[in-house]
């Protein structure tokens, strides 16, 4: 595939379209915003992910992909929704580096899933980084602040329905019946209508409170599913890689038990991992943990790591602090946890603060940053609630890291944007003549790679 380029506008065919720049206001968040995000960091970065070929369609500008991830995350849309509401929004149009209004959506949503695929993590750690350093060049984010962290853990829940036994057995059941049948393996039978009632009557009798005769059903979906599995062995001796990995699937969920360790849960998402946290008012949360640093004043969020596998929270604190570090590229002093980080085991520089049930003799100093430790609540409160971190619609291991990022990355972003929204216009434009004339601005409002 040809690496991303910019498209050259021809004078003559621009003659009767309407530019961007009279359009928008300059005192607008997303204009100014515009001028601060180093685009051609991210195309130097994301450069490695395109092979240098001349076969094939050159894709979309790396600007236009990272600013529509940006406005996702930041709105709270899908794929669709963003590219739909990108044609009606002359704003999101100049932020995404176009010079002149477009009627139609620039890419197929389907273009954003495979970005996401070929940038990986490390490309979704660029677009924290660029909003934890927009937010340093601005001087929103103070060096003090990044110098005080609060980290905790929270569960970024998967999109899977509830797993149940009979429900998982009866779509395990269902999935190799038809993919079987696909590939031309004659079945001795496929339980298809047996199969439904069976799930059905253990439904109605779970709902009685009837558990032995729902016990009962959840056996025969059981034992159906065995029967299935056995005859696509038999009948198969060298199975596709996608019939192969369905069979391990569900081999391994026709074995499991009650008490097993490492159970799976669903079928298309068989990383997901099921966590208690404690919660009063939701037992089981099924998806991935994710570790966040926040700043302890001005709630910006630093790092956020999925970890799978459901590690100890105090395992994740090494890994957490790296990131963090490496991401704002400045020294942290102090981060302050909750008692779920006893036993940490982190050996760095960093002066770790646990808290402790029994408050004894805190020096003040320690003790009025401590009681700022659970500021971090509400910041995973508004990731949870308007950033996407709440359902993960991403799949795979790979999915649950992107999706963590950036939402964290739409968080800073959105903070960033707020301020420069109560910033007023005329000191907007002292301050950028102000910048200019130092030589401390390294960005031009102006759109750069125009379409």
């Amino acid at each position: 595939m040809k690496p991303p380029k910019s498209r050259v506008e021809d004078p003559q065919g621009a003659l009767f379209r309407t530019e961007l720049a009279p359009l928008v206001h300059a005192a607008h968040p997303l204009v100014r915003l515009a001028g601060e995000i180093d685009w051609v960091g991210f195309e130097t970065a994301f450069g490695s992910a395109y092979a240098d070929s001349k076969v094939g369609r050159p894709p979309a500008p790396t600007r236009l992909l990272v600013a529509l991830h940006y406005l996702k995350y930041t709105f709270d849309l899908s794929d669709e929704g963003v590219l739909s509401q990108w044609v009606e929004n002359p704003y999101w149009q100049y932020f995404s580096g176009e010079k002149f209004f477009q009627h139609q959506p620039p890419i197929d949503p389907s273009s954003m899933s495979r970005w996401r695929t070929r940038v990986g993590d490390a490309g979704a750690e660029e677009l924290l980084r660029e909003s934890i350093q927009a937010g340093l060049r601005l001087n929103l984010i103070k060096a003090g602040q990044v110098a005080r962290v609060n980290v905790d853990t929270t569960v970024m829940e998967k999109n899977v329905r509830h797993p149940t036994d009979a429900r998982l057995l009866d779509r395990a059941r269902e999935k190799l019946v038809k993919l079987a049948q696909a590939e031309g393996v004659q079945l001795r039978q496929s339980y298809v209508r047996v199969g439904k009632q069976a799930l059905l009557q253990q439904s109605r009798y779970a709902h009685a409170k009837q558990f032995k005769r729902a016990k009962r059903e959840e056996r025969k979906l059981r034992t159906m599913l065995g029967r299935v599995i056995r005859d696509v062995q038999r009948k198969v001796a060298d199975p596709s890689p996608e019939l192969k990995e369905l069979l391990a699937l569900s081999t391994r969920l026709h074995q499991q038990k009650r008490n097993d360790k490492r159970k799976l849960y669903s079928l298309h998402e068989p990383s997901v991992d099921c966590i208690s946290k404690g919660k009063a008012h939701k037992r089981y949360e099924f998806g991935c943990k994710v570790a966040l640093a926040v700043t302890s004043q001005g709630g910006w969020v630093l790092a956020a790591k999925a970890v799978p596998g459901n590690p100890y929270d105090g395992h994740t604190l090494t890994a957490t602090l790296e990131q963090a570090s490496d991401l704002t590229g400045k020294t942290l002093e102090r981060v302050y946890v909750d008692m779920g980080y006893r036993g940490h085991g982190y050996e760095g520089p960093i002066i770790v603060n646990v808290d402790k049930r029994r408050r004894g003799r805190t020096p003040k100093s320690v003790w009025r940053w401590m009681k700022r430790r659970s500021a971090i609540e509400p910041t995973i409160g508004h990731l949870k609630g308007h950033k996407r971190l709440n359902r993960n619609r991403l799949k795979g291991a790979l999915g649950d890291k992107v999706n963590a990022l950036l939402a964290a990355a739409a968080l800073n972003l959105h903070k960033i944007m707020r301020a420069l929204a109560g910033m007023p216009a005329l000191w907007a434009r002292f301050l950028d003549w102000l910048l200019e004339a130092l030589g401390l601005r390294r960005f031009s409002p102006a759109p750069s790679g125009a379409r």
